[in-house]
């Protein structure tokens, strides 16, 4: 889970003078479980996204992981709105519930799947459909014609047909025959709609829904603690695994039923996540006490506008997450020319030690860039490793699905958080713990090794090109690792870094960094893309070969980034004066 999971830091509060729970308020429970369905939605939705692109609506793997970058850079982007638009205007309590009943509606949508596009085939003058028969290692291909229809497997040569007799010879060349998509339509009254189109819908819902609510939970947390308050790290602690528990229980649930009985039970699991999640957020607001209430009264009026107002935005969501292409030309030349404005205004603007503070800032904000770019190939390319190219078996007789390989980065988050904060408490104590650039350039190097791991296990792949389970696991270790060396730390060092008249400005960077990230991981993750047939890898041998070359240029990035941000450390260490 990426940093903006955690949350960023709250204006001073009142503690909570009422019900307890383990030594912190009750509402803490409310929001942990609120937090938990919601990353259940988010998370077990993703996990079988670009999955479904290539099975279903049968999208090239550029189509696919272009389209997921698209998703995910404005799932990072539009909290900034939110977050403003809850803190001047609608609280948190009710930009929460616009954003979740958005997020219901969006996941429910994604489950409207229709039967999914036709992979059609075009061979001496006729015209055939190639329908994919079972899940997963049983997927198998058949050519329909007419009243029959025939086993065929395609590889980079040509298809080969099985059982045709004289209807088709045995064997056709890739120059023989043209293939070409067929997509779903749904027949609205008069007017026809291609799934594809409510695919977007969905994901328009949900972009604006994370919008809502993503950095709204968060602030409430901080609010439940007053300024001082020893509990409120640990407040925070219990938040976050709240996060991980909600994407590892999804992914192992919804990976299995997506993958092993059809999309649509996944993705409607998701949807009923996210609606318990709502059901018990207005529940619990008595345990709130006001502290997620709007700033100052609004009336009904106001707030109409601002549910109308998110109805609006989901127009432009729904036209933007279809733009990747623009979308990956736009933000590789917005952000970082944002990011020299700023660069420049905090030379011009500033002095002394502030100064050296935000540069500091921004310098560790460019790194991690670098890392949650590698990091974010979960989503995408290692999502179609899992399911091409990995053996998933976990031991004989028991097999995963490739959706739910996406819980092992979660799962080992619930297990190594509170180990990795003891161990930076005893390293404190020692005097030994790394400053924040050393923890940085740690967490590069380990996500640079994970790619150098699932290389070696390359070698070991089996005469189906299938890469044993375990080598995968490993890569998520060291993600995982390399995750808690950088991401508790983030948006703590932006709020300390940070000039008070600029913190907004600078979180906004913060945000935009992210989203810049995914675009760019979407635009390596294309470069593994191979040529498919009804959702089915035309060469496993070539696949696997082109991971390799990827994942091997990746780890060497992840490598030199983090040696080159470990040599600058002392000076960026140095610009920091008192932040540790």
């Amino acid at each position: 889970m990426s940093v903006t999971d955690t949350g960023a830091p709250t204006p001073p509060q009142s503690p909570d003078a009422g019900a307890q729970f383990m030594g912190h308020p009750r509402g803490l429970v409310t929001l942990f479980f609120t937090e938990m369905w919601e990353r259940f939605s988010f998370y077990g939705m993703r996990a079988l996204l670009v999955i479904y692109l290539t099975q279903h609506f049968l999208f090239s793997d550029n189509k696919a992981q272009g389209l997921y970058g698209a998703y995910a850079a404005l799932v990072y982007l539009i909290p900034v709105i939110g977050g403003v638009i809850a803190d001047r205007f609608l609280g948190a309590r009710k930009a929460v519930t616009i954003g979740a009943l958005f997020l219901v509606l969006g996941h429910f949508g994604m489950a409207f799947e229709g039967r999914g596009s036709v992979q059609e085939l075009t061979y001496n003058g006729g015209v055939y459909d190639v329908v994919a028969d079972g899940r997963g290692d049983d997927r198998k291909l058949n050519l329909i014609t007419g009243d029959a229809e025939f086993p065929v497997t395609f590889s980079a040569e040509g298809m080969t047909v099985t059982g045709a007799g004289e209807r088709l010879p045995a064997f056709i060349p890739s120059a023989g025959y043209k293939l070409s998509v067929r997509p779903d339509v749904a027949q609205i009254g008069p007017i026809s709609v291609p799934f594809e189109q409510i695919l977007y819908l969905s994901l328009a819902f949900i972009i604006v829904g994370v919008g809502f609510l993503k950095a709204n939970i968060s602030t409430t947390v901080g609010s439940l603690y007053a300024p001082g308050d020893p509990r409120r790290d640990g407040g925070f602690t219990i938040f976050y695994m709240g996060i991980n528990l909600g994407a590892f229980l999804a992914t192992l649930a919804c990976g299995y039923l997506g993958q092993t009985y059809g999309w649509k039970y996944g993705f409607g699991l998701a949807g009923v996540g996210m609606l318990f999640g709502l059901i018990q957020y207005l529940m619990g607001q008595k345990h709130l006490h006001g502290k997620a209430d709007p700033p100052k009264p609004i009336g009904a009026m106001t707030e109409g506008l601002f549910w109308i107002g998110g109805l609006l935005a989901v127009i432009p969501a729904w036209m933007l997450v279809q733009q990747t292409v623009m979308m990956e030309h736009a933000l590789p030349i917005l952000v970082p020319a944002l990011f020299i404005g700023v660069f420049a205004y905090v030379v011009i603007a500033f002095k002394g030690v502030e100064r050296g503070k935000m540069i500091a800032a921004l310098a560790m904000i460019m790194f991690s860039v670098i890392f949650w770019m590698l990091f974010e190939q979960a989503g995408s390319s290692l999502s179609l490793f899992a399911e091409r190219s990995t053996d998933l078996t976990v031991v004989p007789g028991v097999v995963m699905t490739a959706a739910q390989t996406q819980s092992f980065n979660a799962g080992f988050i619930v297990l190594l958080a509170i180990p990795f904060s003891m161990m930076w408490v005893w390293l404190a104590k020692k005097k030994l713990e790394p400053s924040t650039p050393v923890k940085f350039a740690l967490a590069l190097l380990q996500v640079g090794l994970g790619f150098f791991v699932l290389v070696a296990g390359a070698q070991f792949a089996g005469p189906d090109f299938k890469v044993p389970l375990i080598f995968l696991a490993l890569l998520y270790l060291l993600h995982t690792t390399g995750e808690l060396f950088l991401s508790p730390v983030g948006l703590s060092m932006i709020t300390k870094l940070s000039a008070a008249r600029v913190v907004g400005l600078m979180m906004g960077v913060w945000f935009l960094s992210s989203s810049l990230a995914h675009i760019l991981a979407a635009i390596i993750a294309q470069r593994t893309s191979q040529d498919t047939v009804a959702g089915q890898v035309v060469d496993p041998a070539g696949q696997l070969q082109s991971y390799v070359t990827v994942f091997t240029q990746v780890g060497i990035a992840g490598l030199v980034a983090g040696v080159i941000l470990l040599a600058l450390s002392p000076f960026i260490k140095k610009w920091m004066a008192d932040v540790h």
